[in-house]
């Protein structure tokens, strides 16, 4: 019988799981959608037993079907840092709160940055508070949902809550745990026990372990009929981005994974903890690695928007008229804010705004406006890991940004920095397949499986133009601040808030 790793990681609108062998070599994969809700402006949620369990099931259940042979190994990594409460024996007790896109808790920052300190925070957990943070989002079920707080005895992420199911183990791996702020210490790489106790005093903490740590075995016979047999390894996993960082060996200090997806994330290894007001400072996916973390609130998303906005029949048509148009989409300039921003902004409350148009702009035009948008994005937040950690980022793509060309080669353009781009662009599920393969000695953390397929260089002849293009990109924001900052309060009303005014 074939030996297999089984790797699953829960995206925030689709699942994907892959099969892999101990060597590496991809034997399968499947992608199943699911639904993300958002049910008031500034939330975003996920169902946990639709968009977390069930999607696990699915895909085991695919992808045994279809190839016979032995998972030796399990390991899970999903989106976060997200917060799921449940109570004593781990049930459900509302969705599952997502990452930093859902801006709910802001006034709760506020609140806990004075309770603690705001410096007193960064220094202990390397990051301020800001809408990616688990703190603000405990509070704010405390406040705003009091029978939910009386109950919440335990809470997980998504990549935990499948360990949970299939264990019975109540872990946390480190990586996730540095981005619960203000509760784990980046240095001692510990709960800061005063800071939860005072926080949530019912909650019991889980145990903290490394990604790529055994954490149990699947204990029954229960899970056999999707190919998961009594005995099967379960690793610890971890958030996403850092699995898919992990699937491309992003380990020496400096090479920085730059993932394009429905949001666009990087992450960058340093040689030691790194506080920056403009970043996330995290544990890493290795014992004693640290990281330095970037996330814009939406990159693929404006893709989604724009297609849908326009009815395009694919995406391949819009890339082909934004081929079309001249680099710099004719003076036009995005702010691709249209979810707030999170690094190195940290403002919930920031809006998109397309400055310069004219009758003679195409749609093209504004497509490829929204790419360079994406691209101005990606060159802030590098210029900001540089200047905090001192290093030159070193990049490797992927994601599904980069099975096209045009849109890698406006960021490396707009950056000045090459990108590397892998044989492998699938993802943090590929991650978990290596996580599952270290926990069983099938590979060292020295062996990247995943080599270097192409590489995008740099058009230096349109660095001049890009550069003007960059600095109006920089201005446009605190130009323009506080009038989006009055429309977004605007919006937050309700969203029936317009459509009520009208009626």
């Amino acid at each position: 019988m074939n030996e297999m790793i089984l790797g699953l990681d829960i995206g925030t609108l689709s699942s994907k799981g892959v099969l892999v062998a101990p060597d590496g070599t991809l034997i399968d994969q499947f992608e199943k959608p699911h639904d993300l809700l958002l049910p008031h402006p500034g939330w975003a949620e996920h169902d946990p037993e639709d968009s977390w369990w069930a999607d696990f099931i699915d895909i085991c259940t695919t992808l045994h079907k279809n190839n016979p042979g032995t998972i030796s190994c399990v390991c899970v990594s999903g989106i976060g840092p997200c917060l799921l409460p449940c109570d004593e024996a781990g049930t459900p007790l509302r969705n599952g709160i997502l990452y930093g896109i859902d801006t709910r808790a802001t006034n709760e920052i506020e609140q806990l940055n004075q309770r603690y300190g705001k410096q007193e925070i960064l220094a202990k957990s390397g990051s301020y508070l800001s809408s990616q943070a688990i703190g603000p989002k405990l509070l704010w079920i405390d406040k705003n949902e009091p029978e939910v707080w009386r109950q919440t005895k335990k809470f997980f992420m998504a990549h935990s809550f499948i360990v949970y199911r299939l264990t019975g183990q109540y872990v946390l791996d480190h990586h996730s745990a540095s981005q619960c702020d203000p509760l784990y210490d980046l240095s001692k790489q510990s709960w800061i026990d005063e800071w939860a106790t005072d926080l949530a005093p019912q909650l019991e903490l889980p145990n903290l372990v490394w990604p790529s740590e055994q954490v149990g075995t699947i204990a029954t016979s229960e899970f056999e009929s999707i190919g998961l047999k009594k005995g099967t390894v379960v690793v610890g996993g971890t958030i996403d981005a850092w699995a898919e960082a992990a699937s491309i060996g992003v380990q020496s200090p400096g090479e920085t994974m730059v993932m394009y997806g429905t949001t666009m994330f990087l992450v960058q290894s340093c040689p030691k903890p790194i506080s920056s007001p403009y970043l996330w400072s995290t544990a890493g996916f290795l014992k004693d690695t640290w990281t330095l973390a970037a996330g814009m609130s939406t990159s693929g998303a404006l893709t989604t928007w724009m297609k849908n906005l326009v009815q395009s029949p694919s995406y391949e048509d819009l890339l082909n008229q934004a081929s079309s148009s001249n680099p710099g989409s004719d003076g036009l300039v995005v702010l691709p804010y249209f979810e707030g921003e999170r690094t190195p902004l940290f403002d919930p409350l920031a809006r998109g705004v397309i400055c310069g148009l004219t009758l003679s702009h195409t749609r093209g035009a504004i497509y490829r406006s929204l790419l360079e948008a994406i691209g101005f994005g990606v060159r802030h937040n590098l210029e900001t890991m540089t200047q905090a950690s001192g290093s030159a980022p070193q990049l490797i793509a992927v994601g599904g940004g980069t099975k096209g060309e045009l849109w890698p080669q406006i960021v490396s353009d707009i950056t000045g920095f090459s990108q590397k781009i892998p044989r492998y662009t699938i993802g943090a599920s590929y991650g978990d397949a290596w996580f599952g393969a270290l926990a069983i000695g099938a590979t060292t953390p020295d062996k990247v499986w995943n080599y270097t397929d192409r590489l995008i260089t740099p058009n230096l002849s349109l660095k001049p133009l890009y550069d003007q293009m960059y600095g109006i990109y920089r201005d446009l924001y605190p130009a323009t601040y506080e009038i989006s900052h009055k429309l977004a309060k605007l919006q937050s009303k309700n969203k029936n808030y317009f459509s009520t005014l009208g009626s």
